[in-house]
């Protein structure tokens, strides 16, 4: 008798149960829906700009610490200091510029000094990188890093970086073909989709 009771209230809750979570789902389709659409109209075109910035600027690093390891160029890729002070994204550019990036500069600066052999060379990039971020002044790291300017000044990083590659490798359809060339090519074109897509935004 209690099994056959316990049956019939299963068989009379199931429709009310899978009723009940049919509608939480669809409740939360439209809580989805809602904050997609809202999401897109406060700041679609802002985000894609953001996600390529952090795209470019690790593109960047990335190209930075190949040619110190065992791409050895002989593009200038020294450039890419610069490209990375102006493309970085906001929250890690004041993290580095604030005291730990000062920490960081005043340890390279006296490592670079007093323990010169012991400094290795493939630190020299990221330790200007630092000092550069630290000690520049409110004009490059406020003024011209928000506005068109430092845009420009990437975008011609990156159009300069480009055509040195192709050139180097012998034409665009060998800079896919050669060893890290893939990488490579799709590294630099990052670091032109940014401030081209930054200027269309302005």
């Amino acid at each position: 008798m209690g099994r056959m009771l316990m049956q019939y209230l299963a068989t009379k809750t199931e429709p009310v149960v899978a009723n009940l979570i049919d509608s939480d789902f669809n409740e939360l389709k439209l809580a989805a829906t809602k904050l997609f659409n809202d999401a897109t109209m406060l700041g679609g075109k802002g985000v894609g700009m953001s996600l390529l910035r952090w795209i470019a600027s690790f593109a960047a690093i990335y190209l930075l610490v190949l040619d110190r390891t065992n791409w050895r160029s002989n593009m200038l890729t020294s450039l890419l200091v610069p490209y990375i002070f102006f493309s970085f994204p906001g929250s890690l550019f004041h993290f580095f510029r604030g005291e730990v990036g000062k920490w960081i500069a005043f340890v390279a600066v006296v490592l670079r000094l007093f323990f010169n052999k012991h400094f290795p060379d493939w630190m020299e990039m990221p330790g200007s990188m630092i000092l550069l971020v630290v000690v520049s002044p409110d004009l490059f790291a406020l003024k011209f890093r928000s506005n068109w300017i430092g845009v420009a000044i990437d975008l011609l990083i990156g159009c300069y970086l480009l055509q040195e590659h192709v050139r180097a490798t012998g034409g665009f359809r060998n800079s896919f073909t050669q060893r890290h060339g893939i990488s490579n090519t799709i590294g630099i074109i990052f670091l032109i989709v940014y401030p081209i897509w930054a200027l269309f935004i302005h």
